[in-house]
């Protein structure tokens, strides 16, 4: 079911409007200053879109877990300076959003003001959906947008319980981006549509796989998880991550998907994880016992990217290894290089967030395939075909 977007509402209509937009600010700090800004840049387009209409924005958005309350080292704070820099004008701050004070400070902003309110998660019932909670927030509004694709996976006060109480209630700039290019792949791909799927555990990617399997060409298999199907095969995995209670269901996914399921040829194998670590590239079945899989090897790189040339659609989601310590980031590295060629040959590129987006961005690809997704989670969820309740709850078109 479609949404209703921010594009199609009146523009005329919001000018002085107050409007509640939860953003996905949840970007890495260190020492108080923003160490990737991704995230902000991402959200720009809509926040300047609203302040170019002569609207009143509030910037909603929650940082990190704290637990117990307000803590410093979550604090939105330096956020709001880091916006400032891409915005070019002052970006009020909101020290307690839930406060009488808040609403009054909101109404007092001028036209095409922006303010950013201090972290959602400092406040209790946030991520039990508290109603309550909702009507503190849905107080500094007149209308919701909600742009955080990141966080539109969870029921929380600030993505889901605020939609039904603000209204309207629309999808920003950059969750309708998300929406199309995720939409557009799982629904109506462009043929042949590959899939890559990667990471530690096949127990966090076992629905997508079931739910990618019947709509996909192929399924590339990466990263610790392939060490399960290696198991479910009879090979030897040395000490290697396998999910022994998952072994029978990769033999099943094996049986049902046939052809279409690719399996790494060989692996890059160490004795320890860490830098600079003594590593050998074997065939799959050639794992002595003591070593482990910390990544695909060279011959298994060729053999996905061949797959993925030919490919006119991709998502790809988890890497090929623990790429964050090298050398056993070379087979994430050399799926991120045969995206980047196949965008140019004319594929639609999908790089659905989390470990995956991190790899694309270190690799400085990101502007060369067709979309980084911002949401690892909410992607994920998305590609499953669940429905996202930040989503379902906004109004339909």
């Amino acid at each position: 079911m479609s949404k209703r977007t921010l594009a199609q509402l009146e523009p005329t209509h919001l000018d002085g409007q107050r409007v509640v937009v939860r953003v996905d600010l949840n970007v890495p700090m260190s020492d108080g200053v923003v160490t990737d800004d991704t995230r902000i840049r991402a959200s720009i387009p809509t926040i300047r879109y609203l302040h170019d209409k002569g609207a009143r924005v509030v910037l909603l958005s929650h940082l990190g877990r704290p637990t117990g309350g307000p803590d410093p080292q979550y604090s939105l704070k330096p956020v709001a300076r880091a916006m400032e820099k891409h915005l070019g004008f002052p970006v009020m701050w909101i020290a307690d959003p839930t406060s009488p004070e808040a609403a009054a400070q909101v109404r007092h902003m001028p036209r095409g003001g922006v303010a950013l309110a201090e972290n959602t998660r400092f406040y209790p019932g946030e991520e039990t959906n508290d109603p309550e909670l909702a009507k503190s927030f849905a107080a500094l509004g007149d209308m919701y947008v909600n742009d955080a694709f990141g966080s539109a996976h969870r029921s929380h006060s600030s993505t889901e319980a605020i939609a039904h109480l603000l209204k309207p209630a629309v999808v920003g700039f950059l969750m309708e981006t998300e929406l199309q290019f995720l939409g557009a792949a799982v629904d109506n791909p462009k043929r042949p549509f590959v899939a890559i799927l990667g990471g530690a555990k096949i127990s966090g990617k076992i629905d997508l796989v079931e739910a990618l399997l019947p709509k996909v060409d192929h399924i590339l298999i990466g990263g610790a998880m392939a060490c399960t199907f290696f198991k479910a095969m009879g090979l030897e995995t040395g000490n290697s991550l396998v999910e022994l209670d998952r072994v029978e269901m990769a033999k099943d996914l094996i049986a049902k998907a046939g052809d279409r399921l690719v399996l790494p040829t060989g692996a890059v194998i160490a004795q320890k994880l860490e830098p600079g670590a003594g590593t050998r590239e074997v065939a799959r079945d050639q794992v002595p016992s003591g070593w482990s899989v910390f990544d695909i090897d060279s011959a298994s790189v060729k053999v996905f990217a061949d797959i993925i040339a030919s490919a006119k659609t991709v998502i790809w989601n988890g890497p090929m290894g623990v790429f964050e310590t090298p050398p056993f980031d070379q087979g994430t590295l050399g799926v991120a290089h045969a995206l980047a060629a196949a965008t140019k040959a004319g594929a639609v590129t999908i790089v659905g967030g989390g470990d995956s987006a991190a790899a694309v961005t270190a690799a400085k690809l990101d502007d060369q395939v067709t979309h980084v997704s911002t949401g690892g989670g909410a992607s994920l969820e998305f590609l499953e075909g669940k429905p996202l309740p930040g989503v379902a709850a906004l109004d339909n078109a």
